[in-house]
This record gives C-alpha cells, sequence and structure tokens, in this order.
C-alpha cells in the first residue's frame, strides 16, 4: 500500500470539476492500493481553502464539512514533531513535506512539482493526480 500526501490544489480541483484525474482520485479515498496521510496543519488548510473557493453552486459549508471529515476519518492522521523549514520555496509548502516525510510517504500527488524540488533526497516521488492513479493502475 502506497503512502501519499495530498497537496490542496488536488483536493480543490476534484471538488470544482467532477471531470478529471483529481476527482477521480478524491474517489478512491479509502481503496486498498493507497492511504492518504493528513496532518493538523494540512486539514486546516484543507477546511480554510476549500470554503474559500469551492463553496456556491452545488457546494455549501456544511458540504465541505463532511468532506473533510469523511477524509479525517479514512485518512491516517500523523502528528508533526520536527519542521524542514526552510527547504521550499513556498512556505505553505512546508507542511505538505513533513506531514510526507513523518509518514514515510511514497507519494505527493500535486499539481505543483517544481514547488516541491528537493523532495527526492527524502525518497519521496512528487506527481501529479493522473500519474499517480497510472501508478496504481486506475484510468484518470
Amino acid at each position: 500500500m502506497y503512502q501519499v500526501v495530498v497537496d490542496t490544489n488536488v483536493v480543490v480541483a476534484a471538488l470544482l470539476s467532477r471531470r478529471g484525474a483529481s476527482h477521480r482520485l478524491m474517489r478512491l479515498v479509502g481503496d486498498a492500493r493507497w492511504k492518504m496521510n493528513l496532518s493538523v496543519p494540512l486539514v486546516l488548510e484543507y477546511e480554510q481553502t476549500l470554503k474559500r473557493l469551492c463553496i456556491g453552486g452545488a457546494l455549501g459549508a456544511s458540504d465541505i464539512d463532511r468532506i473533510v471529515e469523511f477524509l479525517c476519518a479514512s485518512a491516517s492522521l500523523r502528528p508533526i514533531f520536527f519542521l524542514w523549514r526552510p527547504l521550499l520555496p513556498d512556505p505553505k509548502d512546508h507542511m505538505v513535506l513533513e506531514l510526507a516525510v513523518e509518514s514515510r510517504a511514497d507519494f505527493i500527488v500535486t499539481f505543483n512539482a517544481r514547488d516541491f524540488a528537493g523532495t527526492g533526497q527524502f525518497g519521496i516521488s512528487v506527481v501529479p493526480p493522473g500519474r499517480f492513479l497510472a501508478i496504481i493502475g486506475e484510468k484518470p
């Protein structure tokens, strides 16, 4: 089972469109081939960002709350006891890297691979959602 950290941009894309690899990946949360890992800072970022960008139309605040609760219930929740800063260009990405290191993640799934340059030293591959789906044998 692959250990995975999903960047916020992938979760946002999954909720903004039912088409594409991000939505397909989020529908596979809980699948036996991979395990999503979360930390308190990342959950808070998911919640804040989703409520800012995805509310309106079909989704309301309570819908976002239920989605975040589902992700928390399905993921492996990890405490973060150390910081790897400053290593990445965007300070907001540090919490993703710290979670990936702590959970011994195989992958960070993101649309911003270049923001995670240098994560290879930790043995973590950075891939977009479509590539990760291919790795687990799914069609995007």
